[in-house]
């Protein structure tokens, strides 16, 4: 039995097998409009603001 999920960017159901080069995308359009999101920065994985300021001390400065 082939577990089925939805495609994260359109809905659509995406067999989850080897075979499928894009899952957990149905195809290769959906795939590189979800990494356009990311790297619009659209998508964020949630950090701990708390640690990302006492580490953020740490990073050297450079001119812009």
């Amino acid at each position: 039995m082939t577990t089925t999920v939805q495609c994260p960017t359109c809905g659509a159901p995406v067999e989850w097998k080897t075979e499928n080069p894009y899952r957990p995308f149905c195809c290769e359009r959906c795939k590189l409009i979800d990494l356009g999101a990311w790297a619009a920065e659209e998508h964020a994985i949630p950090g701990n603001d708390l640690e990302d300021e006492m580490f953020s001390g740490d990073l050297p400065t450079r001119p812009h």
